[in-house]
């Protein structure tokens, strides 16, 4: 094995060895891999963030944790280099790893002691592996090399008939035999050090992946029974769906809906062992079991969520049927004080969201969801409860596997995003797009639906107008809807004339105001602009 080999499976070793510990501690969080990942995403700035999610979506996560892989592997490459020669410097690697796993293991929100159990132990491993695998490579003792007048007598005691050239030839070719035979036993000791450190690595990270598997909910999910709504949701009106081929869909799939959060893994928090607690500035704090929330008078809506780094034109949003607990009534029953302004929401993996207060209080449907589309929340999607508040981007408003809500102020509490230069206060901004045709499209000239998606959660959509080229505006045809909070379709006749076209729209809101044409990026409380499409008609 070559010495940037035996790098790379020192680095597996620690890394497998480190997993293992964190799933027996069943610490998801503390896994070197993880919590580095984690770490990186917090000093991430907002337009590498933007970047991300424009380009990977959700699979951004798969590519920080492909990425950090990579530099692991490129590093540990480097070190089995370097130990060739200085075996010292060579392992003062993988303990600058373990250094670096440690700090960023204690530093998560919900961190504890024992977090910096996992990245110690799989440094100590790597460690001893690359000194196992550097010391089996070197050649081990064979017996000494026979002096020259010792090979010189034997020649001439063997030779003494005269024969010298040949009988030296026997005696040289047995030294050589010695040799290789002492070479082989190092090669042997080699490979055999190579495969065992292959399989403690192997071995121990499947075992500390099944062990950090053992708090799956996705059982208990399954055999969750939701209670019916005490306040059942309006019907769909008949039409909210317009009939073109390739438009969105009026109500967004489980699979389809969109996912930004900072979560490396997702947490698994099982509802017999979850709580809610209401607290800070509250005369009479509240605890609620799971049971206790179903026992609630649920309601049951539909509201369209979007995210505020939802580019112009983007599809960072998408629209369900939520059940869930109200919020208000579960405020005042804890009794707000006198000055209170902020709900600081936190998640079971410690995120912070910062949610107005009086967004809550002002009548609209915010609510502790539990189910979506149907069923129990999705685990992706924040089972088993999360926060929903209509009107309001993502960041201050729908805080997944939530567990604590703190009622405090803006002066005194800042969330997450907030600390890192979002808005606090955030209500959605009029938003329309062009779905249908998408962009660079090549269409036959004639008749062409043009159609699209508007939203203004909490206020409505009350018009949208297209636009072909610099021509004028015309009005298109909205779709019904069962109420302000979710988004709106709406499609128009295009009699297409060959060439090359630009296609935009606009949305009028509820309160009149009709969304700017100028174009801003999302930071720091989302994107706004006319959105356009360029096709091509023969």
């Amino acid at each position: 094995m070559t010495a940037a080999l035996r790098g790379l499976v020192a680095a597996a070793v620690a890394l497998g060895v480190a997993e293992l510990a964190a799933g027996a501690l069943g610490r998801v969080s503390s896994s070197p891999l993880l919590a580095v990942g984690a770490g990186f995403i917090d000093l991430t700035p907002v337009w590498l963030k933007d970047f991300a999610i424009r380009h990977f979506g959700s699979n951004d996560k798969t590519v920080l944790l492909f990425g950090l892989g990579a530099g692991v592997a490129v590093a540990a490459l480097v070190i089995g280099l370097v130990s060739r020669r200085h075996l010292v410097m060579g392992l003062a690697g993988p303990a600058a790893f373990g250094a670096v796993g440690v700090l960023a293991a204690l530093t998560r929100p919900v961190a504890e002691p024992v977090d910096a159990v996992p990245s110690a132990v799989g440094a100590l491993a790597g460690m001893a592996a690359l000194a196992l695998l550097v010391r089996g490579a070197r050649p081990s003792a064979v017996a000494p090399r026979p002096s020259p007048a010792a090979v010189r007598t034997a020649q001439s005691t063997a030779t003494s008939d005269g024969g010298a050239t040949e009988a030296s030839e026997p005696v040289n070719g047995a030294l050589r035999r010695s040799e290789d035979a002492g070479a082989g036993i190092d090669r042997r000791r080699a490979l055999l050090t190579s495969a065992g450190a292959v399989g403690v690595a192997a071995a121990s990270g499947v075992a500390g992946r099944l062990l950090l598997h053992r708090g799956d909910v996705s059982s208990v999910r399954a055999d969750l029974r939701l209670p019916r709504p005490a306040s059942p949701a309006r019907p769909v009106p008949s039409g909210a769906q317009v009939p073109v081929p390739q438009m969105t869909p009026f109500r967004t799939p489980d699979k389809d809906f969109y996912r930004v959060d900072t979560a490396l893994t997702l947490p698994q928090v099982d509802p017999r062992d979850w709580t809610l607690r209401i607290h800070g500035m509250a005369a009479r704090p509240v605890e609620l079991t799971f049971d206790a929330l179903l026992r609630e008078a649920l309601i049951e809506r539909d509201i369209t969520l979007s995210c505020v780094s939802n580019q112009v034109g983007g599809d960072l949003a998408g629209n369900a049927r939520w059940l869930g607990a109200p919020l208000a009534p579960l405020l005042r029953r804890a009794g707000i004080r006198s000055g209170a302004d902020q709900i600081l929401s936190r998640s079971s993996d410690g995120m912070t969201l910062s949610t107005p207060l009086e967004a809550i209080l002002d009548g609209r449907d915010a609510m502790i969801a539990v189910g979506m589309n149907g069923a129990p929340l999705p685990i992706v999607h924040g089972f088993p409860a999360r926060l929903v508040v209509p009107g309001l981007y993502g960041y201050v408003s729908a805080t997944k596997w939530v567990v604590d809500l703190k009622v405090t102020r803006f002066a005194t509490d800042r969330a997450y995003w907030t600390r890192r230069g979002y808005a606090d206060h955030a209500p959605i901004k009029t938003f329309s797009r062009v779905d249908v045709p998408k962009p660079l499209a090549a269409l036959k000239a004639g008749r062409v639906a043009v159609a699209g998606t508007a939203w203004a959660q909490h206020r409505g959509i009350d018009a949208v107008e297209w636009q072909v080229d610099d021509g004028p505006w015309r009005p298109a045809r909205l779709a019904p809807v069962p109420g302000l909070d979710t988004w709106r379709q709406w499609i128009a006749e295009w009699d297409a004339a060959p060439g090359s076209h630009t296609l935009r729209c606009r949305a009028t809101d509820g309160t009149g105001r009709t969304q700017p044409e100028h174009r801003t990026p999302p930071f720091p409380d989302g994107a706004t602009g006319w959105h356009s499409v360029v096709v091509t008609v023969t």
